[in-house]
């Protein structure tokens, strides 16, 4: 008997999708480790606003990042809804607080427009590009640019 597994053209990537206050964002799901239920942070002296701390990950200290703050939004008020989503590039492990993940979809390169230039700098650093769904628009945030400086600076 064989399993029913789906197959994505060669060309398609896979994205997680989540919110964070009123938008839309999404990473591509090789970065994701896994998304944990809120777990409240040890809090860091002198860690940047947007660093809520960090947790114990099966032995491996971990820093949580609110999102919202570091993509500059408003401050997440914490609730038992939210999640952490766990992702890694290269060896940096970090946690990203979000209000909930959405799904898991898959895109065509084509389909991800630039970001537009009317953006501030900083959005056109966090915000590799933006899709248009028929009832969304996701934005797709560069991991690489959020997280190196985010783990240095946690640790400092």
């Amino acid at each position: 008997m064989q399993a029913n597994v789906k197959t994505l053209p060669d060309d398609e990537r896979e994205l997680v999708t989540f919110r964070v206050g009123e938008q839309d964002f999404c990473i591509d799901i090789i970065y994701v480790r896994e998304i944990r239920s809120w777990t409240p942070a040890t809090v860091l002296p002198h860690a940047p606003d947007y660093v809520l701390g960090v947790i114990n990950l099966r032995g491996a200290i971990v820093p949580i990042v609110d999102l919202a703050r570091r993509l500059g939004l408003p401050k997440t008020m914490l609730g038992d809804r939210h999640v952490i989503v766990i992702a890694v590039v290269a060896d940096q492990t970090v946690g990203f607080l979000v209000d909930a993940v959405s799904d898991i979809i898959g895109v065509a390169p084509s389909a991800i427009q630039p970001t537009p230039d009317v953006t501030a700098q900083t959005t056109r650093m966090f915000i590799r590009g933006v899709i248009a769904l028929e009832d969304r628009m996701l934005r797709l945030i560069d991991i690489s640019a959020v997280l190196p400086p985010l783990v240095e600076q946690a640790a400092s």
